[in-house]
């Protein structure tokens, strides 16, 4: 059909694959196959539905080639063993059956392996502390972090680990994927050994630049010996390492160059070491297209396609891109995970119902590879998890409140009116939004507002009526089959400070957006103005927030918590460029205005008393320390629970879903609705946890209906 992003839709060559559209999935690893490294029925549905979604190119991410040495994550796929050969077939064939090229991708963890959890193989003996790897070193509750040792590996298990790539490469071909990709990036194991920073042998593997490419390229032969020279190759490689001493852009170019010649029929494109997280996660603080440099450059020296990646979302850009001859292939990971239906929505013009990333790495990195589990998205509840295909059209619509505007309340909404329910959202304010509407004033967090104008979008688009500016009461509910209660959180003075409190402001105020010129802003919002030193007393997001809002407009800012670590509960790369933030320095490839002032943290402290201009500050051995500041910001948030217990109390059916349930991040919120969703039942039963189940037994059904 026509389509306005030509570009994107034009089929290219790889090798002897030919791909009909220049829309990748980028190798990810979702970290859902069995213990063993089999394939599983979420690994099945989870890159079905991408493949459903009209990719023209899928890379399975991740495979070990060798699992007794390394694997990235705790249940990620293994290709050592030829009883791995089914499953991985049956993973090939329910992505080429949508029409898209099937390539896995082949990755030994090296150094940041996640388990083992000894004995890790590297290209040079040192020891490491990456808190941000999937392979980091754990530490428990009480002990302090002293870095894991890694070892060199010996030049006879360098030659024996050529041929394991090899033997895992021709698995995948045995299983009839269309390709295989080598995973040479982020300082795992080829990437070590090819990394001018990383790499200190003074063996064959070591030194020059051509003894630091000889084992990709020996694997790169191997490969071609065992599957054929014509069975496509792919190698994903860091650009840019962005340290001192690491490979740059011009060396990259280079080993461009020798790929080509090695016979490698495509290079995708990627950035950093571990050492320097920022470039390759890219989280909210970087801008799209930010790395299109490198895929540019490096066009100009090969012949071969080149598919270039990180924090892609909007399809005019993306197209834009592939006709100004920046790239040969968009590349999406993230993206697809928060919506797998991107190409398709984009084929057929529906770009406003894009659900685009907002790069929070919420769902698909802190609470998931970092906490050794499956991979989610924060704002797609519905990522890897096939019973939300299982969801009908209700033949017997009910009539449902939701309580509160926020990203539980209107998630909640959207999908009951999707099943076919009949919803009425209150909101007590002006504007839809809640908790994530301080996004706006968080410098390097705009991104959050892709979300909040896309669900706003969805509901404006939706049957839910929506009541804005009203409370409602007890009476309003009453003609309702059934409340949801999402009405968030509120800050709070903890107990036990004295003096003048009520110079304490809440955080929500001070951070209030005042762009009165934003469709979206209710006219009658007026932010809260605070002096040139302020006091943020809290943690997690809304101190991280209030920090960054307050330190990008010239304040001199100082953070008290409780905490023995400053936002440890909070997504680790974010918290990464932050600090350097607060420092008055950047991440790398980012190039901010510094802050005026940098910001001060103190830590396992808390404020004890409030005076005229000044503070008094106690730390956990009871030593206290006088501040001096203009006014005091409180960033303490609890559930805002009073109507919802006015409403059990009466005997409503109601349910309490997102911080006004349990204050957390969005994540937090967008699932909490989303499990509403998938156990509500017109039968209304509830457990004495409060909580739906549905379901349920008949004979018990019966028993609870007399």
């Amino acid at each position: 059909m026509e389509t306005q992003f030509k570009h994107l839709f034009t089929p290219i060559r790889i090798g002897n694959m030919v791909l009909k559209n220049r829309i990748v999935h980028e190798p990810t690893d979702v970290s859902s196959s069995h213990s063993t490294g089999e394939v599983s029925e979420r690994d099945i549905h989870h890159h079905s539905e991408i493949a459903k979604g009209g990719v023209g190119m899928l890379i399975v991410g991740a495979t070990a080639p060798d699992s007794k040495t390394g694997r990235p994550t705790v249940t990620g796929l293994v290709a050592d063993g030829d009883n791995y050969i089914p499953g991985l077939a049956r993973l090939a064939q329910s992505i080429q059956r949508y029409g898209a090229k099937a390539v896995c991708q082949l990755q030994h963890p090296g150094r940041q392996s996640a388990i083992p959890r000894h004995n890790y193989m590297s290209s040079t003996d040192r020891v490491i502390k990456l808190p941000w790897s999937a392979g980091h070193e754990i530490v428990y509750a009480n002990a302090e972090e002293t870095g894991k040792a890694v070892r060199a590996m010996t030049t006879e298990e360098v030659l024996e680990m050529i041929d394991i790539f090899a033997e895992a490469a021709w698995r995948v071909k045995q299983a009839g994927f269309d390709g295989v990709e080598l995973h040479a990036a982020h300082g795992y194991l080829l990437s070590d050994f090819m990394s001018p920073y990383l790499n200190n042998r003074n063996d064959r593997f070591g030194g020059s630049f051509e003894n630091r490419m000889r084992f990709l390229l020996a694997v790169v032969s191997q490969i071609k010996a065992k599957c054929g020279k014509d069975y496509p190759v792919l190698v994903r490689y860091s650009v840019d390492e962005w340290v001192e001493g690491g490979r740059d852009l011009a060396e990259s170019i280079e080993v461009a160059k020798v790929l080509e010649e090695a016979g490698v029929d495509a290079l995708d494109l990627s950035q950093c070491i571990q050492e320097t997280p920022g470039s390759g996660f890219d989280p909210m603080q970087y801008p799209e297209g930010w790395t299109m440099y490198a895929s540019e450059a490096i066009k100009k020296a090969v012949k071969i396609p080149v598919l270039n990646s990180h924090t892609l979302r909007n399809p005019e850009y993306c197209d834009q891109m592939i006709a100004e001859g920046k790239t040969d292939m968009i590349g999406l990971a993230r993206q697809l995970l928060c919506d797998p239906y991107w190409p398709l929505k984009v084929q057929y013009g529906k770009v406003e119902d894009i659900r685009r990333c907002i790069s929070c790495l919420e769902g698909c990195w802190q609470e998931s590879m970092m906490a050794q589990k499956e991979i989610t998205c924060a704002i797609n509840p519905a990522c890897g998890r096939a019973e939300y295909d299982a969801l009908k059209k209700t033949e017997n619509p009910q009539k449902i409140a939701v309580v509160g505007g926020g990203p539980a309340g209107m998630e909640a909404a959207r999908r009951a009116a999707l099943l076919g329910h009949k919803v009425t959202l209150f909101e007590k304010s002006g504007e839809l939004g809640g908790a994530i509407l301080g996004c706006c004033m968080a410098p390097g967090k705009e991104k959050m507002k892709w979300y909040a104008d896309w669900i706003r979008t969805q509901i404006a688009k939706s049957n839910v009526e929506v009541k804005m500016n009203t409370a409602p009461t007890l009476k309003d509910h009453k003609k309702f089959d059934f409340v949801v209660n999402a009405t968030g959180a509120l800050s709070y003075v903890p107990e036990g400070v004295y003096g003048e409190v009520d110079r304490i402001k809440p955080f929500e105020k001070v951070i209030a957006c005042p762009r009165v010129k934003c469709p979206y802003h209710p006219k009658d919002r007026k932010p809260e103005k605070v002096g040139e030193t302020v006091v943020v007393w809290g943690d997690g997001y809304p101190a991280i927030d209030t920090a960054t809002f307050l330190a990008s407009i010239g304040k001199k800012v100082i953070i008290v918590t409780d905490q023995k670590e400053f936002g440890s509960a909070t997504e680790v790369i974010h918290m990464y460029v932050t600090r350097k933030r607060f420092a008055q320095t950047d991440a790398e490839a980012l190039d901010s205005k510094p802050y005026k002032y940098p910001v001060t943290v103190i830590e396992n402290s808390r404020i004890r008393e409030v005076r005229k201009g000044e503070i008094v500050v106690e730390d956990k051995a009871f030593n206290e320390q006088v501040i001096a500041c203009d006014d005091i910001v409180t960033c303490y948030v609890r559930p805002n629970i009073a109507f919802y217990q006015e409403m059990v109390d009466a005997g409503l059916k109601v349910f309490n879903i997102g911080d006004s349930d349990r204050p957390g991040n969005l994540s937090h919120a967008v699932h909490a609705a989303g499990d509403f969703i998938l156990n509500f039942d017109d039968k209304f039963i509830l457990n004495a946890n409060n909580c739906f189940i549905k379901d349920v037994p008949l004979e018990v059904q019966d028993i609870l209906s007399k």
